[in-house]
């Protein structure tokens, strides 16, 4: 086997490359991760905050497509202020003149409540019961009790974090890795709670930083598309790489033809941070509504409740108009690759690159 500068992240989940493929919820199939896990990476199922049968499901099915390591992913949301009855007259006030723009008539109340936050018991049982051999979590921890039963399960443990203090948490929880995501990461921002979308640490800067103050596997994301990235990652003290963007363009995803489109055409400055569509941070397609609500940030419902506001403006097919197509800064230096086929050319070429 292969032995990378640093091997510590390939020798904690026995991988041939240290490249994991980002979890992506709704983007991801068990094929996609599947391909990446037999090609000697870690593939990931972004399951987020979907129910236990989905965690049992998502488990069997990649216990059927491969024999190699993989990864469950969850959102672990924090607790959320409740917004009051004159800040949703407000949002629903500023949402009413596209609504009107797109013919969608009045703006809609709120239908659902906030996500449960946390880890439920649930839940909790369901991974014990299934044991993925890695599960990354997002947005925060679960807690101490239930991070010391998943630890005594020999389920691997690695979290994003978004700052160094973020990253000491991780360390501190009991986590075996960290994942370093900088600014240019596609997607949610991993932060542990809300924060808004100019608030961000770029990966060369963070990288580095967390590397220095932790002692446990550093994973950079963010901004990563090709074996230069990888390379540079390893430079900047990483023990490995995780990435998403690039694998959006692979045929075993689940990405729909207008992101294909303009991942395709990405010049990195297509993309804003914005939390006009989830209630959390996340990076997406430049599209109008989201450049119009960069100054009311940190003014919508929290996370799973903004949709209810923002779904009808997504399913109304202006997409310049509002959309949510999530990917990252490095869209355009993707290709379009089975799996297996890209998870080789990057390890290879990085490894090339390493060796010069």
């Amino acid at each position: 086997m292969v032995r990378w500068p640093d091997p510590r992240l390939t020798d904690l989940f026995g991988l041939a490359h240290p490249i994991i493929q980002a979890p992506m919820g709704g983007s991801v199939t068990p094929e996609l991760a599947a391909a990446v896990s037999n090609a000697g990476g870690l593939g990931s199922l972004g399951l987020t905050i979907d129910p236990p049968a989905e965690v049992r499901e998502g488990c069997r099915a990649m216990r059927a497509a491969t024999n190699a390591a993989f990864n469950i992913n969850l959102f672990i949301l924090p607790q959320a202020a409740a917004q009051s009855a004159e800040a949703r007259a407000t949002l629903r006030a500023r949402l009413a003149p596209v609504y009107a723009e797109l013919g969608l008539g009045e703006v809609p109340q709120p239908q659902h409540g906030a996500p449960a936050q946390g880890l439920s018991d649930e839940m909790l049982e369901a991974l014990l019961a299934q044991r993925p051999p890695v599960l990354s979590f997002h947005f925060g921890l679960p807690g101490p009790a239930a991070m010391a039963r998943l630890k005594a399960a020999g389920i691997k443990m690695i979290c994003t974090a978004s700052t160094v203090a973020e990253a000491r948490l991780v360390e501190a929880a009991g986590c075996d890795a960290v994942i370093a995501q900088g600014w240019e990461a596609g997607g949610h921002r991993g932060a542990h709670a809300p924060n808004g979308p100019m608030d961000g640490v770029g990966t060369m800067a963070l990288v580095p930083q967390v590397v220095d103050a932790v002692r446990i596997p550093v994973i950079a994301a963010g901004g990563i598309g090709d074996a230069r990235g990888i390379a540079a990652a390893f430079m900047l003290g990483a023990a490995g790489v995780q990435m998403g963007t690039a694998f959006l363009h692979c045929p075993e995803a689940s990405t729909d033809m207008r992101r294909r489109q303009l991942i395709a055409l990405a010049d990195g400055g297509d993309t804003v941070v914005t939390d006009a569509y989830s209630g959390r941070s996340a990076r997406a397609y430049r599209s109008r509504f989201a450049r119009d609500m960069v100054p009311f940030a940190g003014q919508f419902a929290g996370y799973g409740q903004m949709y209810d506001f923002t779904d009808r403006l997504c399913d109304a097919g202006a997409e310049d108009v509002a959309s949510f197509h999530l990917y990252g800064q490095a869209a355009g230096l993707g290709r379009a690759l089975p799996a297996a086929e890209l998870v080789a050319e990057l390890s290879e070429g990085a490894l090339r690159l390493l060796g010069r």
